[in-house]
């Protein structure tokens, strides 16, 4: 596993990334919800634009990505591991990366929503629920956490 920053060209990829790791494997959420929450694997010019405008970091193994995770600013947005390197190291690869990037650029907190499935994953990195939330989406509802870890 090699861990890099996101490369021209590779948006496309890493939605399919996304895509799979919502949509394959053991989830917490109905199907009908993951339909709702990520329906096709998200490309293009809006998806390539909204990864641009943040630091992405990505883990590659066997010459294609795994797993990516974005901030914006303190804003953890996006972190997805594709199911079969799920508990392998490979958002422990990319978290880490992205607190130490976040603790260089000064900042003194970090905070994400985090899915049901991402939650025991943050708060092993020191997160806290701030408080539990149900959001809308195409027509079903999602539960998830407001998380937020203290960098001192």
């Amino acid at each position: 596993m090699h861990l890099r920053g996101m490369i021209a060209g590779e948006a496309d990829a890493l939605g399919r990334v996304m895509f799979r790791a919502v949509r394959e494997g053991p989830s917490a959420y109905t199907e009908a919800q993951r339909n709702a929450w990520c329906a096709t694997p998200p490309a293009g010019d809006g998806w390539a634009a909204k990864l641009a405008a943040q630091e992405v970091r990505v883990v590659e193994a066997l010459g294609a990505p795994v797993g990516f995770i974005t901030r914006d600013g303190a804003y953890v947005d996006l972190a997805f591991v594709l199911p079969g390197w799920q508990g392998r190291g490979v958002f422990a690869m990319l978290y880490d990366r992205t607190e130490a990037d976040a603790r260089a650029a000064g900042l003194r907190r970090l905070w994400v929503h985090a899915s049901l499935m991402a939650q025991p994953a943050f708060a092993a990195k020191g997160f806290a629920v701030v408080r539990h939330e149900t959001v809308a989406r195409r027509g079903e509802t999602l539960d998830r956490a407001e998380m937020e870890k203290v960098l001192v």
